[in-house]
This record gives structure tokens, C-alpha cells and sequence, in this order.
């Protein structure tokens, strides 16, 4: 891997998104820097210094205790997980948790870019559009289908009020936070979408894609097989993947 597209990965796993992770420096990228340098209360000038590259190694994977809490006991009854999984095999039979690195394979392999059909821009630099989106190639024919869904089912008005038209990150190679098992965003199979307002630890009805107006963009998701964790699990509403619990 080389230093720049270490760089863009590590930036994408302290949740600063690139968009492709392929190596090239632009312009997605040095915002993504300049918005790390201003939440470690580094200098703002978008290079790649030594103090950013320390900053950039130092764990990604810490939750914080008051989250731990809210999040311990969140599980709703098993029955209710199973209707979300039974709905997964109608169209997709995207593997378990347990079984995605035998179907995906390793890690931040075999990953292809997929075009968004509307206007999107990276939540941590609100000005810079993200055209494409790095995903596994074995699920990006159905995150495609899904985006055109989104794209019709809802006017940019409306995609800007749920806050789906800010990418929170995809492929990001990195360990659960907390944890030491890999994410589901290392192999690129999961999609993040507005982390600010739908923030790991809340839940309904606090998160913002846990309201009514969000359930076409669920459903259309739901419908290719992939998983809310907020509709699972009540907590990180942000977040959707093509992985069953």
C-alpha cells in the first residue's frame, strides 16, 4: 500500500471519508485532512506533517465509557432481528457477520468504485461532492439499484433534511470500535450516511434516520437483503450493511 492511499484509509477509519481510497491525493482528500487537523486541534493547512501521520496511527477503534453504557442491553427480542434477516435472503443472502471473510475474502480486496446519481458530500467537509463511493464488487450492483432507488424516491430537498446526501464513509479498513474483530467497513460493505445527526449511541427517536420519512430509504435497502443496525439494534442509525447479525 503506499503512503497516500494509507493515508486516505487511515483518515476514513477516524471517520474523516476520502471517498476511493486509490492513492491520489485531491481534493477530497485534503479536506478530509483539514477537517482531522481541526478536531485534534492541529494546525489547518491540509498536509500530510508528521504530527498528522502520528495522530492518524493512534487508535480508531476507542469508545468512550458513556458510550459502552448506552449501548449495553440495546437489543431488541431475537424475533424481531429474524424478520430483518428473513427479508435479507428474498433477494441478497448476504452472509452472517461470522461468515463474511469466507464469502468477501480478505480485507480491502476486490473493492470497485459506484457512481451516486445525486448530489453528495462528505459529512466532515460539507462543500466537497463525493461522485463515487468504494465498495466490494460482490455488493456494488446492489448498492447501485439502491442509490437510483433513493435517488427517485426522494427530491434533493428531502434527501438534504434526512441528511442523504452526506457520505459518512464505505470502505475504511479497520477494527470494530471497541473491539478487535474487523468492521464490516473493511471490506467495503457497509455505507455510513450522516454521522453527526445519527451518532453511534442513539437511539429512536433521537437519531434522525429513526423518524417515518426515513422508512423508503430503509425499505429500499431491506429490499436488497441489506441491515439497519438502528432498525436491528436500536443504535448507529448511520449505518447499513450487507451483513446479517
Amino acid at each position: 500500500m503506499t503512503f497516500e492511499a494509507w493515508l486516505q484509509s487511515r483518515l476514513t477509519a477516524h471517520g474523516f471519508a476520502c471517498g476511493p481510497i486509490d492513492g491520489v491525493v485531491g481534493p477530497i482528500t485534503t479536506a478530509a485532512i483539514r477537517a482531522f487537523e481541526a478536531s485534534r486541534g492541529l494546525p489547518v493547512d491540509g498536509m500530510a506533517d508528521d504530527a498528522v501521520v502520528t495522530a492518524l496511527r493512534e487508535s480508531s477503534s476507542q469508545v468512550d465509557p458513556e458510550t459502552a453504557a448506552a449501548l449495553e442491553g440495546r437489543a431488541p427480542a431475537e424475533a424481531e432481528i429474524q424478520k430483518i434477516d428473513l427479508a435479507s435472503l428474498k433477494i441478497n443472502a448476504w452472509p452472517r457477520q461470522s461468515g463474511v471473510p469466507a464469502f468477501y475474502g480478505a480485507v480491502g480486496t476486490r473493492q470497485t468504485r459506484v457512481d451516486v446519481p445525486f448530489d453528495f458530500f462528505l459529512s466532515s467537509a460539507k462543500t466537497t461532492r463525493v461522485k463515487t463511493i468504494t465498495l466490494h464488487e460482490k455488493v456494488a450492483a446492489s448498492a447501485s439499484r439502491v442509490l437510483q432507488t433513493i435517488a427517485a424516491t426522494y427530491s434533493a430537498a428531502e434527501r438534504k433534511a434526512l441528511g442523504l446526501d452526506l457520505f459518512g464513509g464505505s470502505l475504511a479498513v479497520r477494527r470494530m470500535r471497541g473491539g478487535s474483530s474487523w468492521s464490516m467497513h473493511s471490506w467495503g460493505i457497509a455505507i455510513d450516511f450522516d454521522p453527526e445527526r445519527n451518532q453511534l449511541k442513539w437511539g429512536a427517536p433521537k437519531a434522525r434516520l429513526s423518524h417515518d420519512d426515513a422508512l423508503p430509504f430503509w425499505r429500499a435497502w431491506e429490499a436488497e437483503g441489506w441491515l439497519s443496525l438502528g432498525r436491528a439494534r436500536n443504535y448507529d442509525f448511520m449505518h447499513v450493511q450487507a451483513a446479517r447479525l
